[in-house]
């Protein structure tokens, strides 16, 4: 049956089973509600000689960066993602992955097939300089499902992560690592690109995962860890080569995000503490009715929410600089416009949630279905293949929908249209 309206919270209460981890769905919606919010309130733009200039309000200030610390959460929604995906793994390894990559790559067809025929009207109404940064905005933020993907691939990996000594072992491994790669592209600048082996610095929220789902941490050791990483994180930022803004912007000699540096590292590390820590009083928290109805319906439309805001965001500030109304630092009526520039995207997001969630949650013709029958090479293609989609997704978001993103983009849909056939 179609997924439309929303259950009521008596039958969101009853459909629910007495040992739901509800922390977890806390944690995740909220990690992406934050980044919606994050992306709302920080993003500024300007139309000047015909240039279409996409900024962001860290480049402003200091205090601005240091919100970063409290706002880049996106280490939860893999903290999250993992530990419910520890207890959900079963099977063949490529048919599981399958089934994740089913529903997380759902609503991105029809989020691409958006953006396709966008540009292809975008391209002949506005000015080459301001077609050109918005097709390479347009599909930025899929870094994080390519990054997820690769992550999830991993999961056989990460439970063996059994007992507290193999998470010290592993976290502490992966710890170092980032940051003899870090010593290195920061002394020799023809090592640049050694950075991107940094990437798997997003396995650490993974293994917190997995050390949450088997309670290989206490509330009061994961409370110290925390602690202790904040100290050592702020240490790295006050003396070390390490910026403050965990958000890549424009002019940082070492990013944090884009590779991810021993910076964020730590913060993968003591966010997840902190969320270990705090996870059975946002349990408690998500008992109550109406809370749990808000969580419920918000993860069942999460990717929803997280894709197709940022078409709003652009089209709003689109909008706006072609009515000669920029929201862009120095410009007049700033506040006034950042309250209406948000007042609206509340809006939005709300109107794109309620009528695009069914797209995430209705099966795909040609794409919902596939299965794969037992271990062996078949299973281990179908994960190898989603694999590839993973990478090249991640890869595709340095271009964006024009030159070697488009190439990218191909090569991913041909990778998940190869897997989904031959796990038929």
């Amino acid at each position: 049956m179609p997924i439309a309206a929303f259950p009521t919270v008596a039958d969101v209460t009853a459909a629910t089973p007495v040992d739901r981890d509800r922390a977890i769905d806390v944690i995740r919606i909220t990690a992406l509600v934050g980044v919606v919010i994050g992306h709302t309130v920080m993003a500024t733009s300007i139309i000047r000689g015909g240039v279409f200039y996409w900024e962001n309000l860290l480049t402003t200030a200091a205090v601005f960066q240091a919100l970063t610390w409290v706002f880049q959460i996106m280490p939860l929604f893999f903290f999250a993602g993992v530990a419910a995906s520890a207890t959900a793994y079963g099977g063949p390894w490529g048919g599981w992955l399958l089934k994740r990559c089913t529903r997380l790559y759902r609503p991105v067809f029809y989020y691409l097939a958006f953006w396709f025929l966008a540009l292809l009207v975008a391209r002949r109404v506005l000015p080459v300089h301001v077609y050109e940064p918005l097709a390479g905005i347009s599909i930025q933020l899929l870094w994080f499902l390519g990054a997820y993907v690769l992550v999830l691939a991993t999961v056989p990996l990460l439970t063996r992560i059994s007992t507290t000594g193999r998470l010290i072992v592993a976290v502490a491994t992966l710890y170092a690592a980032v940051a003899v790669i870090d010593v290195i592209r920061v002394h020799d600048p023809d090592w640049t690109w050694l950075g991107y082996a940094n990437l798997a610095a997003w396995l650490v929220p993974g293994m917190f995962g997995v050390a949450y789902r088997y309670r290989l941490l206490t509330r009061s050791n994961a409370t110290i860890l925390g602690a202790a990483m904040l100290a050592v994180n702020i240490a790295l930022a006050r003396f070390g080569p390490y910026e403050l803004s965990l958000v890549g912007i424009e002019g940082q000699q070492l990013k944090n995000m884009t590779p991810p540096s021993l910076l964020l590292a730590g913060h993968a590390i003591m966010m997840c503490a902190f969320a270990i820590a705090l996870a059975p009083t946002i349990g408690r928290w998500a008992r109550r009715p109406r809370v749990w109805w808000l969580v419920a319906i918000g993860n069942s439309g999460a990717m929803t929410l997280y894709l197709w805001h940022i078409p709003a965001l652009l089209g709003v500030h689109l909008a706006f600089d072609l009515l000669g109304l920029p929201r862009y630092p120095g410009q007049p009526h700033f506040v006034a416009l950042s309250i209406a520039q948000l007042a609206l995207m509340v809006v939005l997001v709300a109107a794109l949630f309620v009528a695009l969630r069914p797209l995430e949650n209705n099966p795909l013709p040609y794409w919902d279905g596939g299965t794969v029958d037992g271990p062996g090479p078949r299973s281990a293609a179908v994960g190898a293949l989603l694999c590839v989609a993973g990478a090249t997704t991640l890869a595709a978001v340095g271009w964006g929908l024009k030159d070697l993103g488009l190439y990218f983009v191909a090569l991913m849909l041909a990778a998940l249209v190869a897997a989904r056939r031959l796990a038929s």
